[in-house]
């Protein structure tokens, strides 16, 4: 399962991701599980939602990710490729955008783009969710705690750390040892 990439293939999936990540890193987990698990075969499913939920429980960015998945397919120099390529080309062009972007506040594209975004943002991260939810759940239960999960960050302000907390007991509860 594990035919390493070379640190330049890494390094330029990255840095095209980098240039389509709207909505940040957890926007790109769909592209990301397609290339790593399915097109390239570089890891298992369960191993990619074993780094995406690492990422996520580790304080700091979510790009956390990205560093994760190069590790574990190229060791340190893979997980610093990995970083570099997901990080460089998308500050750059913010750099480079944010120069004209409040000169142009007013302009009808300005707007234009601004609301055309947000949705696109928003169906990335929704499609994120669906792609780890059905790639990690595999019973009812499972899909009982991700549906309670979701329904208690919505309607509630609890802390997801009692969430993540509660997921974890009834996570170990259930695990088939």
């Amino acid at each position: 399962m594990n035919n390493s990439p070379s640190l330049l293939e890494l390094g330029f999936y990255f840095a095209a991701l980098s240039l389509v990540s709207i909505g940040g890193a957890n926007g790109m987990i769909p592209d990301m599980h397609r290339h790593f698990v399915e097109a390239q075969h570089w890891m298992s499913d369960a191993t990619f939602v074993e780094l995406v939920a690492l990422a996520q429980a580790a304080p700091g960015p979510n790009v956390l990710v990205v560093t994760l998945l190069g590790w574990k397919v190229a060791g340190f120099a893979g997980a610093m490729i990995a970083t570099v390529g997901m990080c460089v080309p998308s500050s750059l062009l913010t750099y480079g955008v944010g120069q004209v972007w409040d000169r142009y506040r007013h302009a009808r594209w300005h707007t234009a783009l601004r609301h055309g975004l947000a949705p696109i943002t928003v169906g990335l991260i929704v499609a994120s969710g669906y792609v780890l939810t059905t790639t990690a759940d595999d019973n009812w239960l499972e899909y009982a705690v991700t549906a309670a999960t979701v329904a208690a960050v919505l309607t509630t302000r609890w802390n997801p750390l009692w969430l993540l907390g509660a997921a974890g007991v009834i996570g170990y509860a259930i695990a088939p040892y």
